[in-house]
């Protein structure tokens, strides 16, 4: 029988109820033509492409041929063939907002503000005596439109100038009594995120001041944490925030928020001690839109996948523990998907042709309930071999880790609280293409009559899962 090893990650409040994990793997849907409906991909590994300053890399933004790196407290410029060239000196230690209008570069960074022009090459911090902060910066039709931190204020900037602002040139989004904690221009449209609401507002060609809210767009989900807010796949995706509760995932829908999370995923948030420090990227790879949404003080990395629906986690492996994944920003430049570290000054390109994270371990994991929902009965049953349905003979060259490229399983029998002993297995040596990655006598069912297998490998080799066999048989205890 098929042993339902595909799907998302889903582990409940209740291992007995859900007990399904999946760390450095996402779903793929095989639409015609396929084996099985879906397979398993391995996550992309980290190439380093240059090391810029001595980090933590707070923000990137390509602008025409050049990469712009906030990396600890300077602003650098990165070329095609990553010559990295400093800017200036900025404040602060957490992330950045960064926006252009094709002749300036605005780097907010919650407060101090910096302006660097492309075409002087001049570097400033902003000393409008009007200038009352930046958290968040975004730009619409020559305009630079910003938060005032701590305020329910947001301004705009002079025409392709956002080193002079106007005393006058601000509003209050004042649909809801909270502080705005971000905002983003989408579609040509300003979204305001506050910490209980959201409202959109346009251009409306006012000379007084160019914006103005547009009637009914205005929704009462807050946002939880300012750089959680990232745009991808026609929409807004966020870590969400209300009076009723927060740590729900939502994207746009029209100008509504429609919830992405599920119960699993918002129940591991909602235990985090912060999450106001949520930070969100997106990024596009072989049509697969991800939203990648990091807690840096729970550590841990959470990633949807708008083309499937599907959730799952990218992490690290350290001192034999998942840690947070070590990407802290995104950037599209030089035809590559592009990373920055939050600990050093690193920016690695994500490749899914490479299985390891700068050359350290990328640990893969599957854990799965042994019976489809509604079939266990309750009966102890005795499993007497269960094969792993994957793409075999890729293992590497040489007698290099990975050359018999290893997978482990172990299972539990009281739905997912205690483990048995690790039973190896190989993938089969390069081109042992019918290789069979099959365990034998896996013993009897006890307990709760209920068996959750688990999967994992740290070999830095191909991985593609496309099901499970599992041999059992009844028994009439």
């Amino acid at each position: 029988m098929k042993t339902p090893i595909l799907g998302s990650t889903y582990v409940a409040r209740s291992v007995n109820a859900a007990d399904a994990r999946m760390v450095n793997l996402f779903p793929e849907i095989v639409p015609e033509a396929g084996k099985e409906p879906a397979f398993l991909n391995r996550a992309p590994g980290m190439v380093l492409k240059v090391t810029v300053g001595t980090g933590p890399i707070r923000g990137m933004l390509r602008h025409a041929a050049y990469l712009y790196v906030a990396s600890g407290t300077t602003l650098y410029r990165v070329d095609s063939s990553y010559t990295v060239t400093t800017l200036g000196t900025i404040s602060g230690t957490g992330p950045v907002s960064m926006a252009n209008n094709g002749v300036q570069l605005f780097v907010a960074c919650d407060g101090p503000s910096y302006i660097y022009n492309f075409t002087t090459l001049v570097f400033a911090q902003i000393s409008d005596p009007d200038f009352a902060g930046a958290k968040t910066v975004t730009f619409l039709d020559g305009y630079f439109v910003y938060t005032e931190p701590n305020s329910q204020k947001f301004w705009v900037t002079a025409i392709l100038n956002g080193l002079s602002v106007d005393p006058l040139d601000f509003a209050s989004a004042e649909g809801s009594p909270d502080n705005l904690v971000a905002v983003i221009a989408d579609h040509r449209e300003i979204w305001l995120f506050g910490e209980q609401s959201v409202e959109v507002w346009y251009n409306t060609g006012g000379a007084d001041f160019p914006l103005g809210r547009i009637n009914g767009a205005f929704n009462e989900i807050g946002c939880a944490a300012t750089y959680s807010v990232a745009k991808a796949d026609n929409g807004l995706f966020w870590l969400g925030s209300d009076d009723r509760g927060n740590g729900v995932v939502y994207r746009s829908q029209g100008y509504n928020g429609s919830r992405i999370s599920t119960h699993a995923v918002e129940w591991q948030i909602q235990q985090y001690s912060t999450i106001s420090d949520a930070i969100g990227y997106t990024y596009q790879q072989d049509g697969h839109t991800f939203y990648v949404l990091t807690f840096p003080t729970a550590s841990a990395t959470w990633v949807y996948d708008a083309s499937t629906g599907a959730w799952h986690e990218r992490a690290g492996w350290v001192g034999s523990q998942f840690v947070r994944h070590r990407s802290n920003c995104q950037a599209f430049y030089n035809d590559l998907t592009l990373v920055g570290d939050f600990e050093n000054g690193n920016i690695y390109s994500l490749d899914l042709d490479v299985y390891a994270d700068n050359g350290a371990v990328q640990r893969w994991l599957r854990t799965w309930r042994a019976l489809d929902t509604g079939k266990n009965d309750l009966k102890r049953t005795a499993q007497h071999a269960l094969q792993l349905d994957c793409e075999t003979g890729v293992g590497l060259n040489g007698t290099v880790q990975g050359s018999d490229p290893q997978v482990m399983l172990r299972w539990s029998d009281d739905g997912g609280h205690t483990w048995s002993y690790e039973h190896w297995r190989s993938m089969g040596k390069i081109g042992q293409y019918g290789y069979r990655t099959i365990w034998r006598r896996l013993g009897m069912t006890t307990k709760l009559r209920d068996r959750v297998y688990e999967i994992s490998g740290t070999d830095p080799v191909k991985i593609a899962i496309t099901g499970a066999e599992l041999q059992l048989s009844a028994t009439n205890g």
